[in-house]
C-alpha cells in the first residue's frame, strides 16, 4: 500500500531530525574538551535551537500550506542538513549557538509537513496509526544517536559526527523528491487504494484558502492545544536534551556508557508512539466515539508521567527504567496531540494549526530549559527539576479537557482568510 510507504518515508525524516538534534547533547562531553560549556550555557544553546524551532514551526505550518508538502519538505530538509553539518566548523559558544539556531529554523517545518502528509494520505480512522508510525521516527533517531555518536567520536572526533549526519539528510532529500506525491498525482497509486482514498482526495481538492493565525486564535480549541503542548513539551525537551548530561553529571557515565544505555528510553518511546496511535484507532474501529477514544488514550498516557519524581532516589538501572516509562508515555501522548488538528480543523488550516501547536511546545522547552539550567547552577539539584517535569502532562490533560469538552470539527470565524491559493503538494 502506497500510503503506508509514505508514512515510513516521513518517519525516516523525523528519525533524521531527532538524530540531528541529539548530536550536541550526546557529544557535549567531547565538545567540552575543546569548548568549555556551563549548565547555563548548555541551556542557552538548546534555547537557540528551540526559539528558532518555535518560530519556524509556526511559520513552517504556513509554508507547507502555501508551497505544498512535497516542495516544502524538500526545502526544509536540505536547509537543516546543511545547518547540522555547520556545527562541525564551530570554534566557540557563539558559533555553536548560530548553528543550533539554523538547525532549529530548518527542523521547525518537519512536524507540520508530517501532519499535512497524514491529512493528505489517510482517512480519519487510520490517521492516529499513521501518525504513530511517523512519530516513531523520533525513537529511531534517538536510539541511533547515542551508539552512533559514541562510535564516531571514538573512531574520529566530535566534528565528524555533524558532517555525517548532514550527509544523511541530503541523501534522504533525494529519496523524498523521487517518492512523494499527493495521492491525486501519485503515479504508482493502484485503483483499489485510489478508491479507498477518494474522500480524502476530494477534501484536498475542495480546500479553500488557508485562514490567518488571528482567525485560528479566536477559537478556544486552538488555545487549549497550544497550552497543553507548552506544558507537555516543556518536560519532553528536558528529557530529550538533558538525559545524556544527567547521566554524565549525576550518574558518572562516560561516553561509552551513554552510547551503551542512553538509547533504551528512546526504544520505549517508539513503542509508545505505536501504542498510543493503535489504541485510539482500535477504539474507533470498535465504534467508540472519537472524543472518548482520543481522550482515553491521552489520559492513560499522561497518567504514567509522575513516575519521574522517583528518578533521583533510585539506582541507575531503575532510573533508566523510569525514563523509559516516561518516554513511552510522552510519545504516546505526543502522537495523539499531533493528530487532534486533523480531527478538528478543515484541511486548509491543518498546517497552520500544527505550526501554532508546535510553537507552543517549543516555547515550553525554552522556558523550562532555562529554568533547569539556572536551578542546577544555583545548586538546587535534579530533584526539584523532576518534581516539576513530572506534573506537566497531568496539568496539560486537565487543560485539554477543559478547553475542548468534545473533540469535533471546529467552526472557524469567516473573516480573516488569506487570499493566496494552495498549490498541489
Amino acid at each position: 500500500m502506497v500510503r503506508w510507504r509514505i508514512a515510513i518515508l516521513v518517519s525516516a525524516a523525523i528519525a533524521i531530525s531527532y538524530l540531528d538534534r541529539q548530536t550536541l547533547p550526546v557529544a557535549i562531553k567531547a565538545i567540552g574538551q575543546d569548548i568549555p560549556i556551563t549548565n547555563e550555557q548548555f541551556s542557552l544553546l538548546q534555547s537557540s535551537f528551540l526559539i528558532a524551532y518555535a518560530v519556524m514551526y509556526a511559520a513552517g505550518g504556513k509554508l507547507m500550506d502555501v508551497l505544498g508538502t512535497r516542495a516544502g519538505m524538500l526545502l526544509i530538509m536540505v536547509f537543516w542538513s546543511l545547518a547540522c553539518a555547520s556545527h562541525g566548523l564551530a570554534t566557540g559558544i557563539g558559533m555553536l549557538a548560530i548553528s543550533r539556531l539554523l538547525l532549529g529554523m530548518g527542523e521547525g517545518g518537519g512536524f507540520p509537513a508530517a501532519t499535512r502528509a497524514v491529512a493528505e494520505w489517510f482517512p480519519a480512522h487510520e490517521r492516529s496509526t499513521a501518525m504513530g508510525i511517523i512519530n516513531a521516527g523520533t525513537a529511531v533517531g534517538g536510539v541511533m544517536a547515542p551508539p552512533l555518536i559514541a562510535l564516531v567520536i571514538t573512531a574520529a572526533d566530535w566534528r565528524t559526527v555533524f558532517y555525517i549526519t548532514g550527509v544523511i539528510g541530503i541523501a534522504w532529500s533525494a529519496w523524498w523528491w523521487s517518492a512523494y506525491y499527493s495521492p491525486d498525482r501519485h503515479p504508482r497509486l493502484a485503483a483499489p487504494e485510489r478508491e479507498l482514498l477518494a474522500g480524502v482526495i476530494a477534501a484536498g481538492r475542495s480546500a479553500e484558502a488557508p485562514p490567518r493565525w488571528r482567525t485560528l486564535l479566536q477559537v478556544r480549541q486552538t488555545w487549549g492545544l497550544v497550552s497543553a503542548k507548552f506544558l507537555s513539551d516543556a518536560a519532553w525537551y528536558f528529557y530529550l536534551f538533558w538525559l545524556p548530561k544527567y547521566l554524565y553529571d549525576a550518574r558518572g557515565f562516560d561516553i561509552k556508557a551513554v552510547g551503551a544505555f542512553a538509547w533504551i528510553p528512546y526504544a520505549a518511546a517508539g513503542v509508545g508512539c505505536i501504542a498510543g496511535g493503535w489504541l485510539s484507532s482500535r477504539l474507533l474501529v470498535g465504534n467508540v466515539p472519537l472524543n472518548r477514544a482520543r481522550k482515553l488514550a491521552l489520559g492513560l498516557s499522561a497518567s504514567v508521567m509522575p513516575a519521574v519524581l522517583l528518578i533521583p532516589s533510585v539506582p541507575s538501572g531503575w532510573a533508566l527504567a523510569i525514563f523509559s516509562l516516561a518516554y513511552f508515555g510522552q510519545q504516546s501522548w505526543s502522537t495523539l496531540v499531533m493528530i487532534l488538528p486533523t480531527d478538528m480543523y478543515p484541511r486548509n488550516a491543518i498546517g497552520a494549526v500544527a505550526g501554532l501547536v508546535g510553537f507552543g511546545g517549543a516555547m515550553g522547552g525554552v522556558v523550562f530549559g532555562q529554568v533547569v539550567g539556572t536551578l542546577l547552577d544555583r545548586g538546587f539539584g535534579y530533584g526539584v527539576v523532576f518534581a516539576l517535569a513530572g506534573s506537566f502532562h497531568v496539568v496539560a490533560f486537565i487543560i485539554l479537557c477543559a478547553a475542548i469538552p468534545v473533540i469535533a470539527p471546529v467552526s472557524l470565524p469567516s473573516a480573516g482568510r488569506s487570499s493566496a491559493p494552495i498549490p498541489a503538494a
